[in-house]
């Protein structure tokens, strides 16, 4: 490898480099200790480890070149090589290329700057092709190379970056270099003649956490199947935590978690993962989770500035934060001020030529914002009038249909009017009231004293709306949140949830969306359709609303039409219960964006068939209680309890658990704090009832006394009607239990646990996320190896080795091949056998791995035609089940068995002639040809492929499920009777010809070959003359000619060969099963060799270490 010219001092290296060649102006050296007998004694010894510890790159690069000039000390390093081969190759270029050239000039001055003009010119050549674009490409060229070099992972895995680090073995540390890959964590250390290899896969990480101790004031710690790995003496630990945490959940999300993210550009291609970008990404997520953006918002600056509070009079301090669309402005303190600017309200972007470098930008309603002590505040002015230039031509065709008014004093009324036209034209079937408008239209005749509650709440937001704006860009502060506490007035409840939430810019850069959807949607049929409308009845029941047509016809278009704009989620239960309470309070059109906001980016991964967004945010829940609340721990002996509990109040936001108009409250809190108000709530309960739970003998008692206090909260200032409200006819009764009014329980949760972060629920998402998706991985392993054992007679030990060698052939299959079919579309909702498929191409690795029978030369046939008969469907995927079975008859299966299995190989469906294209490679067949053998077989009638689709699985489309196809298929499998060997079809000629040589090459390099070759030879021999004395009993004239009565070793294909040219031109003649077992049997050496007992668990063990370095070979 070319280096960058650096000086070098001779005289203190030629201690620990030997002199190999020199000549005038080159000198080449070999690293002391290097290709010397016993690794050049303690000198040696010592140079390895300094070599590693201080990241020398003379650990992977032995050998280098320097470059001098006559009467200097300083020489410059120009090369370095792996080997020897490599740095000749470096030596005899500079000899040939430039030692003719350097004769010419006149000083050395001009010798030095030409050698480093051309070194760096081919260090400038090389980086076209590379894709280390970091900050220093020099030493991170260095660092790939000892990574390369150290781990023998193929050329495709990309490093995304290496630190120094510690890894702790025991008690003793280790220092050496951490090395993190789009696929790995892999790490190398070389202390005093001890080397420590370690790779971990990404996708194999449960646990991933910082952690500290007596020991360890601070280090990471890795959990890979069931191993537990501590790194630590990190210089940048928060840095290395957030890109490893990246990288797990990259991986994560690509290889088990398909239903989400196969939109996103950013996982499809791991050869675009930087670490610079792993970073951007990092933050942008959380960007955009705390402002409540579109997740296809980028975070593209931050500047620390100051923002002119007006109505407190003051400057706070923060950080102003700008994407594509949005200028966005935090105070260091989170709750005192937050802006939300889109920069489709923005009129204009000013500076003043003010000490205090301000930017003024202005937006419509009359409002200015003034960031004041903003850094480079004359390029970011620029930069913003070019962003708002870009901004009104995006929004220009939208805002030139209405004429918006500069005066107008509500922002959001914008939004209305950019899409009414839309709504002109579904007016009549899309409603444009909240269904409460309808239902409970306020009477100011009659005002009780809970509407003159509801109108001082109102007051008090219109005096907060004059202070601070009202609208998207409004101030967000401390008051904001009081006043959502305590609870949001019934008429701003719609406007204020589409604010906080962030649906009011979706729905703004999608005018007429939601009644183009509406129209498509309408009238299709399928598995989601009809468990809305099976569901449609179950939504507040009781509620007025939805006991009319009016409000299950608007529950039906908005389900419906979200089931059609995002089919992976589809429709799930709880959606129908949430939708309904937004229905009630927004428009119609605002409900379906208020949804989208949740489904997509508020609750993610909620609403799938797994829920694992709900799994994750109980296992946060979780997390949260043992920090809480330690005794309620110690106390309960299972914390799946709190899990089953608070299942519902995640997925319902306690709307399933608590009275409705409680429930609105939680739903005030929910838009303006996202699910940090969910748990800060739930810990607010179970606090409240701690002294209960505890004093509860078991789960039972526990869910009883949740119960009843959810029974027991109430919400005295609610405006709804007594035959509306849930809690009513409860709070009515006289009873023992104490009421709890919902206001209260919302405040003491913020109270006590308001100060947990935006930041820690995000880790602590991420972190969680990794266990659950390996607990659900381990439930689909345990249930398929459950299956599997009932059928095979491998040991559920060695099943689960199996499988894991199995599933991790399928992952090195997509590390590398971006395209792979088989994972693309990898569906967890299918059964467990089916989730996870190889192809042919992938068996054959296995089987070279794994099979007794991988020695024989023609392999790659054998593998093919093994493939072929498992693929029983012709989909050209086999499941575990099928790979395990052939597995177990080749180590477990008895003499019959094993040879049954030989002949059906060699007799359709799964026998194909086989030949390579190219003669030389004898009978290995290239990845192309593989395949197609493997296909050959796949066309199929029409009315076979439909009868095989409801086969594999339920209709994902339009139609219907064919139950009576399930369990008939489910019946004949029930019924499957013993394959009898009388039934197996004959073998003909060509096809036994192959047999016999599949056997002979098994037979090669056994100890008692030769034996075995006489034996065949016999067997063929005898099954020949039987054959012929056979024929001539039905037809006297007919004999076979010129088969060998025996045959030697030497010359055995050949002689097959002959006979088989001869025999072309006799009738057809062929044998059955029985025929050659009973041959066979009769021969001790093959009884012997087929019943030969196979140590299983080293050649488990010996797969699942050479595994990788396999797929690198290849």
């Amino acid at each position: 490898m070319w280096l960058k010219p650096e000086e070098v001092l001779l005289k203190n290296a030629l201690k620990l480099w030997l002199m190999e060649r020199s000549n005038d102006y080159f000198v080449l050296q070999r690293r002391r200790g290097y290709g010397e007998e016993g690794g050049g004694g303690l000198t040696g010894l010592i140079v390895g480890t300094l070599d590693s510890v201080l990241d020398s790159t003379a650990k992977v690069a032995p050998f280098r070149i320097l470059h001098q000039t006559p009467d200097s000390q300083v020489y410059l390093s120009i090369a370095c090589g792996a080997n020897r081969e490599e740095i000749t190759k470096h030596w005899d270029w500079l000899e040939q290329n430039i030692m003719k050239t350097l004769s010419v000039f006149d000083s050395n001055e001009d010798i030095t700057n030409f050698v480093q003009g051309k070194i760096r010119g081919l260090i400038a050549e090389e980086g076209k092709h590379s894709f280390a674009k970091e900050d220093d490409p020099e030493k991170f060229r260095e660092a790939l190379l000892k990574f390369e070099k150290c781990f023998g992972l193929p050329e495709q895995e990309k490093l995304v970056t290496y630190y120094s680090c510690s890894y702790w073995k025991g008690r003793v540390p280790c220092q050496g270099w951490l090395y993190l890959s789009t696929n790995f964590l892999s790490f190398y250390s070389y202390l005093l003649g001890s080397e420590i290899k370690l790779i971990i896969s990404w996708d194999a990480v449960s646990k991933l956490e910082k952690t500290s101790n007596v020991i360890l004031t601070e280090s990471i710690h890795v959990c890979s199947q069931g191993e537990n790995h501590y790194f630590s003496m990190f210089l940048h630990i928060n840095q290395t935590y957030l890109l490893m945490e990246q990288l797990a959940n990259y991986a994560i999300k690509r290889l088990f978690d398909k239903e989400t993210f196969d939109n996103d550009p950013i996982l499809e291609d791991p050869l675009q993962i930087t670490k610079r970008g792993l970073e951007n990404r990092a933050h942008s997520e959380q960007f955009n989770a705390f402002f409540r953006l579109p997740k296809e918002e980028t975070l593209k600056e931050v500047h620390e500035c100051f923002l002119w509070v007006p109505f407190s009079h003051f400057n706070t301090l923060g950080k102003m934060c700008i994407s594509e669309n949005y200028i966005c402005f935090a105070s260091q303190d989170g709750n005192l001020c937050n802006v939300i600017i889109p920069l489709r309200e923005v009129l204009a972007v000013d500076k003043t030529n003010d000490s205090s470098k301000p930017v003024i930008i202005s937006i419509r309603g009359k409002t200015a914002f003034r960031f004041s002590e903003v850094k480079d505040f004359e390029k970011l002015v620029a930069k913003l009038r070019l962003k708002c230039g870009a901004a009104s031509t995006q929004y220009h065709d939208i805002s030139t249909e209405v004429p918006i008014s500069s005066d107008s004093a509500d922002p959001s009324d914008n939004i209305e009017v950019l899409s009414l036209t839309c709504k002109r034209e579904c007016s009549r079937t899309v409603n444009t009231e909240a269904l409460m408008t309808v239902f409970h239209p306020q009477n100011l005749e009659t005002l009780n004293s809970k509407m003159l509650k509801e109108k001082m709440k109102e007051q008090s937001w219109n005096i907060l709306f004059a202070e601070c704006g009202r609208g998207v860009s409004m101030f967000r502060t401390k008051k904001t949140q009081d006043l959502v506490v305590r609870g949001i007035p019934e008429t701003l409840r719609g406007e204020l949830w589409m604010l906080f939430s962030g649906a009011i810019n979706d729905m703004a850069a999608n005018p007429g969306y939601y009644a183009e959807v509406v129209e498509l949607s309408l009238g299709t049929c399928n598995l989601a359709t009809e468990e809305i409308e099976r569901d449609l009845r179950r939504s507040l029941p009781e509620h007025p609303a939805f006991q009319s047509d009016t409000g299950i016809s608007a529950l039906r278009r908005v389900l419906t039409a979200y089931a059609y704009r995002n089919p992976k989620i589809g429709y799930c239960q709880a959606m129908n219960i949430l939708t309904s309470v937004l229905l009630l309070y927004a428009k119609e059109e605002e409900a379906f964006w208020l949804l989208v906001a949740v489904c997509e980016r508020m609750l993610p991964d909620y609403f799938n068939r797994r829920i694992i967004g709900a799994l994750v945010d109980q296992a946060v829940f979780e997390e949260l209680i043992r920090d809480h609340f330690l005794q309620l721990t110690e106390h309960m002996t299972d914390m799946t309890f709190f899990s089953s509990v608070s299942l519902s109040w995640f997925l319902t936001l306690f709307i399933s658990v608590l009275p409705i108009e409680s429930a609105v409250n939680v739903v005030d809190c929910f838009f303006y704090d996202g699910i940090k108000a969910i748990l800060q709530l739930g810990l607010a309960i179970l606090d409240y009832n701690l002294d209960k739970l505890l004093a509860c003998k078991d789960d039972a008692e526990a869910v009883t006394a949740l119960n009843r206090f959810f029974d027991n909260v109430t919400n005295k200032d609610s405006p709804l009607p007594s035959s509306v409200q849930q809690g009513s006819n409860v709070s009515d009764e006289k009873s023992s239990h104490v009421r709890v009014d919902i206001t209260d329980l919302i405040r003491e949760s913020n109270e006590k646990y308001g100060n947990i972060r935006y930041e820690d629920i995000y880790s602590m998402r991420c972190r969680n996320r990794l266990y659950v998706i390996q607990t659900l991985e381990e439930t689909t392993k345990q249930n398929v190896l459950r299956v599997v054992s009932q059928d095979v007679k491998l040991s559920l030990h060695e099943l689960d080795e199996l499988y894991v060698i199995f599933k991790k052939e399928l992952f090195f299959s997509y590390y590398w091949h971006l395209s792979h079919p088989v994972l693309k579309h990898h569906d967890p909702s299918l059964p467990y056998l089916e989730q996870y498929q190889i192809d042919c191409q992938q068996f054959r690795v296995l089987y070279h791995l794994l099979s007794p029978w991988a020695h024989s030369a023609n392999r790659d046939s054998l593998a093919l035609w093994t493939f072929r008969l498992l693929d029983e469907n012709s989909d050209c995927l086999i499941n575990f089940k099928e790979f395990s079975s052939a597995i177990d008859i080749m180590y477990n299966g008895s003499f019959t068995e094993k040879l049954k299995l030989l002949f059906k190989l060699h007799i359709p469906p799964a026998y194909t002639e086989v030949k390579s294209k190219d003669a030389s490679k004898g009978d290995e067949l290239s990845r192309e040809e593989l395949l197609h053998f493997s296909q050959l077989h796949v066309s199929k009638p029409t009315d076979e492929k439909e009868g095989e689709s409801v086969k594999n699985g339920p209709e994902k489309g339009k139609g219907k499920v064919d139950i009576q196809a399930y369990l008939s298929q489910w019946q004949d499998e029930l019924f499957k009777k013993e394959e009898n060997i009388k039934d197996l079809p004959r073998m003909n000629q060509s096809q036994f010809i192959q047999l016999s040589k599949t056997l002979y090459n098994l037979f090669h390099g056994d100890p008692e070959e030769e034996s075995l070759y006489q034996a065949i030879a016999t067997v063929t021999s005898l099954l020949l003359r039987m054959e012929e004395v056979g024929r001539k009993l039905h037809s006297p004239t007919s004999s076979a000619k010129g088969f060998s009565g025996t045959v030697c070793k030497g010359n055995t294909e050949s002689h097959l060969e002959k006979d088989l040219s001869s025999l072309r031109e006799e009738p057809q003649w062929s044998f059955s099963f029985e025929q050659i077992l009973a041959s066979l049997l009769n021969e001790p050496a093959l009884v012997r060799f087929f019943e030969k007992p196979i140590d299983v668990k080293a050649k488990l063990e010996n797969a699942k270490t050479s595994q990788l370095s396999s797929r690198t070979k290849m």
